[in-house]
């Protein structure tokens, strides 16, 4: 998450490893939520060109798929990509949770990459509703193994598109929290596939167990003032303090200084900061249930056989939503789901196979997997940062601070990430 993603997100709802604690790293905020939110301020950042020339295209991935039409937007499936004049190696980017191809921090790496002298393609996260739509195989995000085997087919897709104009000298793959989950099921499917043969694959923030990532997260809307029933006071407060922020700007500009302006105006305490995590989370998971709910017919949010059309009034499923988070969504969906195909499963097997302990040994043997990560991640889990350490050793580079993504666009992080893909 980023705080750019923050913002519009909320806006939308309304409409012995490497470890950089020598004190030289000097990312400007030490509080992890600070950093979640605000992100890297401008005189941090690293000089990215402000476009690339990024193209969007879209394709079918099941061709007898019949999509509701209240997704009838969203039918086909979109990605991005930038192509180099010549030859050039060629990096899959996965956003994270609830991330579009198009997001910004999907397309701040982009920029990044391509200035490296990268081919790139941006894919949407699993959980994002066009790719529930239109290439989830299952439409119930979630699942390692799943996922990875969903991305991998729409990797070939696109790549069957690109290659008669592209010259690609080597594959790599990376993403940013969940995306950096997938992209190491997407790195360990790869081994048996052998499409791709990626050279390099770099997790940047990923969670180690999902459940327990997913279980804090959730927990964090709890800091709302009178809980999860304020949710809609708390979230027009915020929303209307914002706007106050952006009437008295020079210009508008929904980028991260000026939620920095916004959080020094406002004086947000940490309680609130990760009130307001846990709400852009939680429009995420909503977001995510609903779509895979109406794809499946399951009656989850939206009641059973209840055909929605393009002019239907989303208003009271929203309503439901919001107090349904990804635990609620794993115990009450997606583990009744996976108990109907094997019903031998328990819910803590389902709850330990999402996690990358679940390939371990892979991980740890092979030397092209990378990690980035920051000790003060608030998706993790007490000592779940030593994990990272443990298993990959000198390949993960640990920083001080930094928070959840905070620090991704930081100029020495862009440094380290290109560095991993460019050995």
């Amino acid at each position: 998450m980023r705080s750019a993603t923050v913002f519009m997100l909320l806006v939308f709802w309304v409409s012995s490893p490497w470890a950089a604690n020598d004190g030289t790293y000097d990312y400007p905020f030490d509080d992890t939520f600070v950093a979640t939110v605000v992100g890297t301020p401008s005189p941090f950042r690293a000089e990215l060109p402000d476009k690339i020339p990024v193209k969007t295209d879209s394709l079918t991935i099941f061709e007898d798929r019949e999509v509701p039409e209240i997704f009838w937007y969203t039918d086909e499936f979109k990605y991005s990509y930038a192509v180099q004049d010549g030859p050039a190696p060629l990096v899959f980017i996965i956003a994270g949770t609830g991330g579009s191809h198009a997001g910004s921090s999907t397309q701040m790496l982009a920029r990044a990459f391509y200035q490296a002298g990268f081919h790139i393609v941006a894919l949407s996260s699993p959980t994002y509703e066009n790719f529930v739509v239109s290439a989830s195989s299952t439409s119930i995000p979630g699942h390692a193994f799943g996922d990875a085997e969903d991305l991998y087919r729409a990797m070939e897709r696109i790549w069957g598109e690109l290659k008669g104009d592209t010259e690609v000298t080597g594959f790599y793959v990376t993403g940013y929290s969940l995306g950096g989950f997938n992209a190491a099921f997407v790195t360990w499917l790869d081994e048996q596939k052998q499409i791709f043969n990626f050279r390099k694959a770099l997790l940047i923030n990923p969670p180690w167990r999902l459940y327990s990532s997913l279980s804090l997260l959730d927990r964090m809307i709890e800091n709302i003032p009178g809980g999860v029933d304020n949710f809609p006071r708390f979230f027009q407060k915020l929303v209307r303090g914002l706007t106050e922020v952006y009437k008295k700007a020079d210009r508008v500009d929904l980028g991260e200084d000026a939620l920095y302006a916004a959080y020094e105006a406002l004086d947000l305490k940490d309680e609130q900061l990760a009130a307001l995590i846990g709400v852009v989370f939680r429009i995420a998971s909503s977001n995510m249930a609903f779509t895979s709910d109406v794809m499946t017919n399951f009656g989850y949010i939206k009641p059973k056989n209840l055909r929605l059309t393009k002019n239907t009034s989303l208003a009271k499923y929203n309503q439901v939503g919001v107090r349904l988070g990804f635990t609620d969504y794993f115990h009450d969906y997606f583990y009744p789901y996976y108990k109907a195909l094997d019903p031998s499963v328990t819910r803590e097997q389902l709850i330990e196979l999402m996690s990358l302990a679940t390939i371990e040994e892979y991980l740890r043997e092979n030397e092209k997997i990378e990690v980035m990560h920051n000790e003060n991640d608030l998706i993790l889990a007490p000592g779940e940062i030593d994990n990272f350490r443990r298993v990959f050793g000198a390949r993960a580079r640990i920083y001080p601070k930094g928070g959840h993504l905070g620090n991704m666009e930081f100029r020495d992080n862009i440094g380290r990430l290109i560095s991993v893909l460019k050995q």
